[in-house]
């Protein structure tokens, strides 16, 4: 062989080799999985309780009729502003009236024969001291022997007689006392009864409702028959919000709490107010045709917040949602929500995690997940499932555990497990979710998330 050729045998060596060390290095540089960090910085964070409910007043009033009757005179609309006192309505009055002009007939009647009888005692009281004298007289003529015993004896019967009327007459006094009162009660009766017909407004507010036209008879409720609510008149100068919250957020929920509250029928303005009411018992659901199991069914509890200022557009059962920040954290380290995972880790005594060796770190992650579940725990060390985020560490993700607080938006409050600029893996989904401790990873600029809350 010629020195050209071996000259060119080598060169094309070196090439080869030169293309492998090439190509060795191109693999290396691209090993690992494609995520998206962010660097963890200090936020403002505030911990919201959603719920959607009607919109009611503070308060309400229902108007009934105490007395059966057609309705003869109806002066309100529904949408009519009230002031208290003002006429609503009348019930046709004529046999209310009648009854009462004929219990004040019969009070009288019973008054002017309270006074015959009266009149009846006076003399019964005349005639009983006329009858004590002649007794008297006859007493003291039969002690001087001028009257005979006939004739005292007469006189005592008389006396007896008329003492026997006298007290007849006092208790018929007696009597027709009582019935006087009687009839008095029956006439104030009446008159209330008579009262009834003309219906005022017991509060200033507006009427939300009417279901009664003039002219139809309205019914009285009895204790198996619910009466006609003729209308309902709402204050609506305090509103509230009724809003259903669910279980799990309810132990969150605090009085005095601020919440801001939409309204559907007024897109694009947010009003504000303060939790006043917190239910203890879950919201029952109201029967359905079809029977729903106690697991399928959520629960509820109603939560009330009353607004801060009066909207005079606004009308009772406008549909809402109530946002009720339940804590709020001044510049706290936070977390993005997509950081965050669980893994099953083994951890020693102490609680701390125990790393594999780098040697086993080389090995694929299916691999090395299938050799840390079949391998034996040493003696102290234990299995446990910890939620924490992946943290970059020289081109590796290295599981962290955190502990969090409160949840805004986006963001979780980590209390303890992380320090300002750190960087933690948010993405893609599926990359965070397959992702192995230790694993070897290549970043990408995560894109910029938009501005909520947590800013």
């Amino acid at each position: 062989m010629s020195r050209t050729k071996k000259i060119l045998i080598g060169v094309g060596v070196i090439v080869i080799l030169g293309a492998i060390a090439f190509a060795n290095f191109k693999f290396k540089r691209n090993e690992g999985v494609t995520v998206n960090t962010e660097a963890i910085k200090k936020r403002n964070l505030e911990a919201i309780v959603s719920a959607s409910g009607k919109i009611q007043p503070k308060r309400s009033v229902n108007i009934s009729a105490d007395t059966m009757g057609r309705v003869t005179n109806l002066a309100v609309e529904e949408g009519a502003r009230i002031t208290k006192g003002q006429f609503l309505l009348q019930i046709d009055p004529r046999n209310l009236a009648s009854m009462f002009n004929q219990t004040e007939a019969s009070l009288a009647a019973s008054r002017s024969q309270m006074e015959q009888l009266r009149v009846q005692s006076e003399s019964a009281k005349a005639a009983l001291k006329q009858a004590q004298d002649n007794f008297n007289r006859q007493q003291q003529l039969w002690k001087g022997g001028l009257t005979t015993k006939e004739a005292l004896d007469s006189a005592e019967s008389t006396l007896k007689m008329r003492q026997a009327e006298a007290n007849a007459a006092e208790r018929q006094i007696e009597t027709q006392r009582l019935r006087v009162q009687q009839e008095q009660a029956s006439l104030e009766n009446a008159k209330y009864n008579l009262s009834k017909v003309r219906i005022e407004s017991p509060i200033t507010g507006i009427v939300t409702r009417r279901n009664i036209e003039e002219g139809e008879t309205v019914v009285v409720g009895t204790m198996n028959n619910a009466g006609t609510v003729l209308l309902t008149i709402a204050d609506m100068s305090v509103i509230e919000a009724e809003v259903e919250v669910d279980e799990t957020d309810i132990p969150t929920v605090k009085f005095g709490q601020i919440a801001k509250i939409t309204i559907d029928a007024m897109p694009g303005r947010t009003f504000t107010g303060k939790v006043t009411e917190i239910g203890n018992s879950p919201i029952q659901a109201t029967g359905s045709g079809t029977a729903q199991t106690s697991a399928s069914q959520a629960t509820n509890f109603k939560v009330t917040v009353q607004l801060d200022s009066e909207i005079p557009e606004v009308r009772p059962g406008f549909t809402c949602t109530a946002e009720i920040t339940t804590a709020t954290r001044k510049d706290v380290i936070s977390v993005p929500i997509q950081a965050t995972t669980v893994r099953e880790m083994i951890v020693d005594e102490k609680g701390e995690i125990v790393r594999e060796p780098e040697a086993d770190k080389k090995r694929p992650p299916r691999a090395r997940a299938v050799q840390a579940q079949s391998s034996e725990l040493k003696s102290g060390q234990s299995r446990k499932e910890l939620e924490g985020v992946f943290v970059v560490k020289d081109g590796k993700a290295v599981f962290t555990p955190v502990k969090t607080g409160i949840a805004g938006d986006k963001f979780f409050e980590v209390t303890s497990g992380l320090k300002e600029g750190d960087n933690v893996i948010v993405g893609p989904f599926s990359s965070v979710r397959e992702l192995a401790d230790g694993a070897a990873v290549k970043v990408e600029q995560a894109p910029k998330a938009p501005t909520s809350r947590a800013s």
